[in-house]
């Protein structure tokens, strides 16, 4: 929307808008900032699952929105930040663990699949709390974020490292319109991983593979930093307009197959 041609004319004001929910996936600040500043109105960002519809968390209208959080949770939920080793213990404020949380609009289970029932949802404390699969961490004030997806995380050089907060660094670079990044089997070191990015340039923009590692090395740990890329005209996306990971790495092996097949 930010981008269309009629809003960037001036043709189309937006200023009608007093708050605006986003959800589904991580807001880029910078896009945050520019609907704002086109509608003069609130992006606020929140967080939900088809498991426990609409929403468990959302920024406030009338207080702090805070840039990066899903915001506070709403009345009626009890949520907790559980440690990845055993998914009970809490973990201290500012750490990072799977995001769990109770309240009325919980489901009671997927129909017909068991299996995945007994994995989403424990009972404890009298209360059925669902594992979202989500890592999240709280800070002292209590605004929620999310980290990453459990089942997304990549394991380099034996730290944990998530893909998510990559993603974040890159988009900040002005030559970026997207970018998925996942962990792919490590081209040359058996069962290690490493990481790739996919970029969509924005139009007319360039930007060099050496020069996308010099930003990510200004903010990320050295580990953190993906030594692979690929230039793409899309991403593969959910209905949702999620990026979906497995599908970039799907990508990659069928790339790397075409590769070995490939006459001498």
């Amino acid at each position: 929307l930010n981008q269309h041609p009629r809003i960037q004319s001036g043709q189309v004001s937006l200023s009608s808008i007093r708050a605006c929910v986003s959800g589904s996936t991580s807001l880029p600040p910078a896009i945050k900032r520019e609907f704002e500043s086109l509608s003069g109105g609130k992006l606020l960002e929140g967080y939900g699952m088809s498991e426990a519809p609409t929403a468990s968390h959302v920024n406030p209208v009338y207080g702090e929105n805070r840039e990066g959080s899903i915001g506070l949770p709403l009345p009626d939920m009890h949520i907790r930040i559980v440690s990845l080793d055993d998914g009970v213990t809490d973990v201290p404020v500012g750490e990072v663990g799977e995001l769990i949380l109770a309240g009325p609009q919980v489901m009671k289970g997927y129909l017909g699949m068991p299996d995945e029932t007994h994995s989403a949802l424990r009972q404890m404390d009298g209360r059925t709390w669902l594992y979202t699969g989500d890592i999240a961490r709280m800070d002292e004030d209590g605004y929620f974020y999310i980290v990453d997806r459990k089942k997304d995380i990549a394991m380099i050089g034996g730290y944990n490292v998530y893909p998510t907060s990559i993603e974040k660094i890159l988009k900040e670079n002005p030559a970026i319109h997207e970018v998925g990044v996942a962990a792919i089997p490590h081209p040359t070191r058996k069962g290690e991983e490493a990481l790739k990015a996919w970029i969509v340039l924005k139009p007319g923009a360039t930007i060099t593979e050496q020069e996308l590692i010099d930003h990510c090395s200004l903010y990320l740990a050295p580990y953190e930093v993906p030594r692979r890329y690929r230039f793409v005209d899309a991403l593969p996306k959910s209905e949702v307009l999620k990026t979906l990971r497995y599908e970039l790495v799907r990508m990659e092996m069928e790339e790397r197959e075409k590769e070995a097949l490939a006459p001498l």
